[in-house]
């Protein structure tokens, strides 16, 4: 009635009609006098302006998505398969019941894992040796198992990988849980036979065990026959993800990889032990975020290709982390001490119980990062990478060059020499203040990132 008393005329008795109407009236003010459940889109041709909305508890589902340069709205996800601009890979394949073209998509990465296997062993005989030496690993014969074990851990990420893509959790769960003592139990029987090659029988034993877990959950889907899957856009689509993902991952490894060698070669003996003593405690806060980090990616995709915001899940999962990580971080600053005098030879490092906090905490402040980096690469935004690579690489190049001026003899000014050997950096105090350091500079750049996504 308001609109008819306004001069609006009507031509049939809808309630599609009032909304084009009442729009003209009130503009996108419309929404404050709607009630009941609607959803809608309306394209104002004279302003240039697409306007959608639905009622606010969303019993009219409204979905849409900013996709390679197009925009998609419908109330059914299932209404954006056929578009040749929306991406999904394997939850586009399950959810359109493509479990064939899925099947060959697995076969293939488990394929290009053993190719990737093959290169890595004919390389192994010559660069192995050499890096098991630099740790003070004297049985070069490893080098085979520990690419074995690499292998079976990547090919087991992926079989559980499609198990989140799936949103199956409680099927990841179990895999989670049971994993672990798995592994741990296989390594109290084998390695009293051969101390290392029983370690990393172990290592393989629970990736092992979810890859036939999960082949088991997956016999469903993977029991359809193959079809083509591979097209041109879908080979270029990959090549772009696969570059954005192996840029990220390598040079974030090879920080990591930097770190560890400096804490388990150039520290002194006592303090190289103490952290590897102390830091399987900061391990729970690894956990949960790896968990979590495997838990959002989904979720984080599924909000980029509607166009929503990923900021919140990220937020989010980041407070949930360092709610849980601060409780443990104060219990091990009273009891750490105790804790560690109880564990066998654990009194010989009593007197690092105040780096079990602080490793606990630098794994919490962590955690922000790895969500961050992890919603980017969901997302397939790689924006980041324009600061991500230039400061791992300055980084780890920093680190070599602190705790291994004496490689770098004749090079460098020995005033510089002289310095860095009168201040011992190489002590577990100063690697955790470096990782604090770097912690909170990639915190800072991915802050900054987040804060100015819409």
């Amino acid at each position: 009635e308001p609109l008819v008393q306004s001069g609006h005329v009507f031509r049939s008795h809808t309630d599609t009609e009032v909304l084009v109407h009442g729009y003209e009236e009130y503009g996108t003010d419309i929404l404050s006098r709607l009630r009941g459940m609607f959803s809608f889109v309306i394209y104002d041709k004279k302003n240039s302006l697409l306007f959608g909305a639905r009622d606010i508890f969303g019993i009219k589902p409204f979905y849409y998505a900013q996709m390679n340069g197009s925009f998609l709205f419908g109330s059914e996800i299932k209404s954006f398969l056929p578009h040749p601009h929306f991406t999904k890979e394997v939850n586009t394949l399950a959810t359109n019941g493509e479990f064939g073209k899925m099947k060959t998509l697995i076969r293939s990465v488990f394929i290009a894992a053993g190719v990737f296997l093959a290169v890595a062993i004919l390389g192994t005989k010559l660069v192995m040796p050499l890096f098991l030496e630099r740790i003070r690993i004297q049985d070069g014969s490893l080098s085979i198992l520990v690419i074995a074990s690499s292998f079976i851990g990547c090919v087991a990420s992926v079989y559980s990988n499609v198990l989140q893509a799936l949103k199956r959790f409680k099927a990841y769960t179990f895999l989670c849980v049971v994993s672990a003592p798995l592994r741990f139990l296989t390594m109290l029987v084998a390695m009293p036979y051969r101390a290392l090659s029983g370690y990393f029988v172990g290592q393989s034993a629970g990736p092992g065990f979810s890859i036939f877990a999960s082949l088991f959950f997956l016999r469903r889907e993977l029991s359809v026959q193959a079809e083509p899957y591979w097209t041109r856009p879908v080979i270029r689509r990959f090549s772009i993800l696969l570059a954005g993902v192996a840029t990220s991952s390598i040079v974030g490894s090879l920080l990591g990889l930097v770190e560890q060698t400096v804490l388990r070669q150039r520290l002194p003996d006592l303090d190289s032990a103490a952290n590897y003593m102390v830091s399987r405690f900061s391990e729970v806060a690894g956990m949960v975020t790896i968990t979590l980090s495997l838990t959002l990616f989904p979720y984080t995709a599924e909000c980029a290709t509607r166009g929503q915001s990923t900021r919140p899940l990220v937020v989010k999962a980041t407070l949930a982390t360092l709610a849980l990580g601060t409780a443990i971080a104060l219990f091990f600053t009273f009891f750490g001490r105790p804790v560690l005098a109880f564990l066998p030879h654990g009194t010989e490092y009593a007197n690092y119980s105040w780096a079990i906090p602080w490793e606990i905490v630098l794994r919490v402040a962590g955690s922000f990062p790895a969500f961050y980096v992890s919603t980017e690469i969901s997302a397939a935004r790689f924006g980041f990478l324009k600061w991500y690579v230039p400061y791992h690489l300055l980084a780890a190049a920093f680190l070599l060059g602190v705790t291994g001026y004496g490689y770098f003899a004749g090079y460098i000014p020995a005033s510089w020499s002289q310095f860095l050997a009168t201040h011992n950096f190489t002590s577990l105090e100063s690697m955790l203040w470096w990782s604090t350091a770097t912690t909170l500079v990639t915190c800072a750049f991915c802050a900054r990132d987040l804060l100015r996504q819409k």
